[in-house]
């Protein structure tokens, strides 16, 4: 007899939040993709372009694990002009025994936003300096709120300051977050004074052109770049690569598609220039930050490792709480 669970977004909302646990499932993907020999393929991508779309396939196996996702993770960055959200997707978590499907998570992408934000707060807490207080987050979308959540869960954050190309909805993203997370939390009008004297920077945004100049960086500062998930994103100046020290979360992935592209592409940095991975950062094999005013930037392009890792909480999670239609053959 074989058994499938099929979970529906307002199900994993309830049993999967943005919590430590969720942080922790992710750091553990991280040190496993440093410390096991884990199959992770490259990224399958399929654009069209002429709605601003795009369509990623995720997957990995953990070596030990009883199962491993694959996700499919549509982003339409027209969407919200019709009024609707601009990813959603689905997670299929299959049996590494038999390959047989134990469930469908219909997440909607809610799944990819836990996990992209705990890939956040996994990077500031083994790149930022332990007394981080102040977080500038660029963007005002829910990865944008969701990545200043979870930097909460790891660093002492008591301000933050928002800056996005859309003024009221970076007013109203702050209002919200002042709200919820019972901090200090303003818009700014513009970038580099969103930034200034802030411990932790992230970029949370589809931007084709940096958004983020290398000039503005100060001695001690941390950078998290997550939107540059496509060859043709890029929120970072490359010179920020040049002069930071630099940790990917896969080096393979960065130099294709992530900020460390966009440096290769300028000459700034050699194709094969050799960068630690946030999972050997985790793992103690190589060092990330060394000073306190060192400046150092973590480029978040999205692995399977993390969508293998996410799923395989949230099913554990709908066990122990009866959650999701159980179908049995």
């Amino acid at each position: 007899m074989t058994r499938m669970t099929i979970l529906t977004e307002a199900e994993l909302r309830r049993i999967v939040p943005l919590d430590r646990e969720a942080v922790a499932c992710v750091q553990e993907a991280f040190h496993a993709l440093a410390t096991k020999a884990v199959p992770m393929p490259t990224l399958r991508r399929l654009d069209i372009a002429e709605q601003r779309g795009e369509v990623d396939v995720k997957t990995a196996y953990v070596p030990g694990l009883d199962g491993f996702a694959i996700k499919i993770s549509p982003g339409f960055f027209d969407n919200p002009k019709v009024g609707l959200p601009s990813t959603n997707g689905m997670m299929v978590l299959l049996s590494s025994r038999t390959g047989l499907v134990q469930a469908l998570l219909l997440d909607n992408g809610y799944l990819t936003d836990v996990r992209t934000a705990a890939a956040g707060a996994v990077a500031a807490k083994h790149l930022s300096r332990e007394e981080s207080s102040v977080a500038a987050i660029f963007g005002a979308g829910m990865q944008a709120r969701l990545q200043l959540e979870a930097l909460t869960l790891v660093r002492p954050i008591r301000e933050a300051r928002l800056w996005a190309r859309d003024a009221a909805k970076a007013e109203a993203a702050a209002s919200a977050l002042a709200g919820k997370l019972g901090i200090s939390v303003k818009a700014e009008r513009e970038p580099n004074i969103a930034i200034s004297g802030a411990d932790i920077i992230v970029t949370t945004t589809p931007s084709e052109a940096p958004i983020l100049k290398a000039e503005w960086l100060r001695p001690g500062q941390h950078v998290t770049a997550m939107g540059s998930d496509a060859e043709h994103k890029n929120e970072l100046d490359p010179q920020a690569i040049a002069r930071a020290t630099y940790v990917a979360d896969s080096l393979k992935q960065t130099r294709r598609l992530g900020e460390l592209h966009h440096a290769i592409a300028a000459g700034l940095v050699a194709p094969d220039a050799e960068f630690a991975e946030l999972g050997q950062v985790i793992a103690g094999q190589k060092a990330g930050r060394t000073r306190a005013e060192e400046i150092t930037i973590a480029d978040l392009t999205g692995t399977g490792i993390q969508d293998t890792a996410i799923a395989t909480l949230a099913l554990a999670r709908a066990d122990a709480a009866s959650a999701g239609t159980t179908f049995e053959s």
